[in-house]
Order: C-alpha cells, then sequence, then structure tokens
C-alpha cells in the first residue's frame, strides 16, 4: 500500500510503498477514505512524544471502510463504514470497564505508537471495543475528524466542563481544535468568545456564531467585560503556557477551566496561579478524546442538524500532498478549519 512514512525525526516525510498491515485476531483493517492533518502529528515527527519509533507513518484521526477483520471480531465485518476514536483501548480494564475508556492505562493510538491513517489502511486493535459505525449521511471527509478534533471538543465542552444553555465560554485558539469547541459549545446553548491572534481564525469563529477576541495583552480584560466579571467555562484549544493561564484568567469566581490543546516541550509543565484557583474555587479539567459510548450522542447531534460539520474542514488535500502539508506546520497556518486528505 501507499503511506506517508518519516525515517528521521523531522526528516523530509515521503509517500512509499509499505507491506499491507496484517489483521490481528481482535482487530480490523480499515480502508482510510479521508484522514485529518493535525498539529498533533507535527508534534510526533517533532520528535515530542516518546512513544514514537522509527521509521513511522503518521496520522490519527480517519475515516473509512472495513477491509478485514480478525477471527474473533463480532462486531463489525468487511464494507461497514466506520470512524474510531484516536485512542484506542484495551477494553477490558478498570477504566474502560468503567465507561472511561479515553484514559485507558493500556492504550495505543495509530500515529503515535501505533503505524497512522496517513496510508491507504490502518489497523485498529480490540476492533468490536473500538470501532464506531458511521450512518452513510455522514461524508467522509467530514467524519475523519470524529476521531480527533470534534470528537475531543465534544467530550471536552459536554462531559468534562458539562456546558449548559445560557453559560458564557471563551476558547482560546481558534484551529481545527478550537473551531470545533466553538461549534459544539454554541450547539449546547453557551455565549461563545473566541480569542486568536490570526484574523482568518477570528473570522471563522465568527461564521459560528462567537465573538472575536483578538490576542494580546488586552484580550483578558476584553473577555471578562465581555462576560461580565470573567467567563464561566475557559478551554485551551491552543495548548501553550500562555494561553492556559490566560484562560484561567478570563474566569469568573467558581469557574471552570478545560485544557484541551496538548501542552508539550516547553509548555509542558507550566506554572499556575494556584492561589487564584484556591481562592475562588476555579476548577481545572483535562479532557483527553472522546469515550466511545459518547459518539451515540454527538452522531444523533449531527443527525438532527445542531453540529454542522461542514463548519469544521478548511483544505482539502490529495495524498500526494501530504508531506508537504507536515512542513508547513513549521509555519502558522494560514487558513481556518481542519486539513484533510481525501485518499478515496
Amino acid at each position: 500500500m501507499r503511506a506517508v512514512r518519516y525515517e528521521t525525526f523531522g526528516g523530509e516525510p515521503a509517500l512509499v510503498e509499505v507491506p499491507d498491515p496484517e489483521c490481528p485476531p481482535r482487530g480490523a483493517v480499515v480502508t482510510v477514505h479521508a484522514t485529518g492533518v493535525c498539529r498533533s502529528d507535527w508534534h510526533a515527527w517533532q520528535g515530542h512524544d516518546s512513544s514514537v519509533h522509527l521509521p513511522h507513518i503518521p496520522g490519527h484521526e480517519f475515516a473509512g471502510v472495513v477491509a478485514r477483520v480478525g477471527r474473533e471480531v463480532t462486531r463489525f465485518a468487511p464494507g461497514d463504514r466506520v470512524t474510531a476514536p484516536f485512542i484506542l483501548s484495551c477494553g477490558r480494564c478498570a477504566q474502560c470497564l468503567a465507561g472511561a475508556p479515553q484514559v485507558c492505562p493500556a492504550q495505543r493510538q495509530p500515529g503515535f505508537d501505533l503505524p497512522g491513517s496517513w496510508a491507504e489502511e490502518v489497523v485498529v486493535i480490540e476492533a468490536d471495543h473500538n470501532l464506531v459505525a458511521l450512518p452513510d449521511g455522514i461524508d467522509m471527509t467530514l467524519a475523519a475528524g470524529l476521531g480527533c478534533r470534534v470528537g475531543t471538543a465534544y467530550h471536552a465542552v459536554r462531559s468534562q466542563a458539562a456546558v449548559v444553555p445560557g453559560e458564557r465560554v471563551v476558547v482560546f485558539g481558534c484551529g481545527g481544535l478550537g473551531l470545533a469547541c466553538v461549534l459544539v459549545a454554541r450547539a449546547a446553548g453557551a455565549d461563545v468568545l473566541a480569542v486568536d491572534i490570526a484574523p482568518h481564525a477570528l473570522a471563522a469563529a465568527e461564521a459560528l456564531g462567537a465573538t472575536a477576541v483578538p490576542a494580546g495583552a488586552e484580550a483578558v480584560p476584553r473577555v471578562r467585560e465581555l462576560t461580565g466579571g470573567g467567563a464561566h467555562v475557559s478551554l485551551d484549544a491552543l495548548g501553550a503556557a500562555s494561553t492556559a493561564r490566560d484562560a484561567l484568567a478570563s474566569l469568573r469566581p467558581r469557574g471552570r477551566h478545560v485544557q484541551v490543546g496538548l501542552l508539550l516541550g516547553e509548555d509542558a509543565d507550566p506554572p499556575l496561579p494556584m492561589g487564584r484557583v484556591i481562592a475562588e474555587e476555579l476548577q481545572i479539567l483535562g479532557s483527553h478524546g472522546l469515550a466511545v459510548a459518547e459518539y451515540g450522542a454527538l452522531l444523533a447531534e449531527i443527525a438532527e442538524g445542531r453540529l454542522d460539520l461542514d463548519a469544521t474542514v478548511g483544505r482539502l488535500l490529495t495524498v500526494e500532498e501530504l508531506p508537504a502539508a507536515m512542513q508547513a506546520m513549521d509555519h502558522p497556518p494560514t487558513s481556518a478549519g481542519m486539513t484533510v486528505a481525501r485518499l478515496r
């Protein structure tokens, strides 16, 4: 099969021929129709994730059709339209049995410790537990984000922040993940503010119904002014020490901060104003992916028209353009929304 692969961290990715993947007894091989280009893929390429082993095929958000299943798989068959969360859990540990597979201690991740979806086929382990059936009405290009950005945003807003109608929500960072957070929070009935440095990202957030706030020294005071003393919920969808601190500073007393963007490299362990967290009873919540059991509610909101996935996709690429897309992430994005590559 064809796949994008890199031999060294930071080395030039290339479209190459590699052997077709073998199907595990409890796994499935999925023919990839569409795959996302995510900032996390760039971090893996740069060597910021110790689980990545070289040579490596990136990509962790995808939609496609089941090609083959292992002999122990009972719930899926070749021809099924599917996606999967980027966190592939074991299905047997205490966390999985408690309904929290997104924090499974034995989790595996395509595009990180497993070969990823920038390929014509990708393996999903523990297929009966991790595959998610896609309704026929959802286009593969739009469904690619369900495994990571849209799914991650849904879990962050709906499950972790538990946003309710009428609350004031501020989203820091309006890339693909941030725009998905805006979309989900608006669908939950929240009044949303969006903070970003890029005019095109702010314009995209405004198109989704958010109030744009340019990033900078005046962003936090402006958010506090527009929300009447601070937001009920803040989400850092970028993943930087500065945005995490600004997001916390934007909260009203007893507000809830959700850290959605990954904090890596120099930003991995940022100092935070814990004195204010104590004094104002702020909550700091992590958010990691989406539990398989939550996909039913997410897909229902899409089917009902409450979540319009068209707004989440920006650029469309071919598989031949993926290596250049990886290298382009060395620089700030010039377009809003997810970048998705169509393989079929």
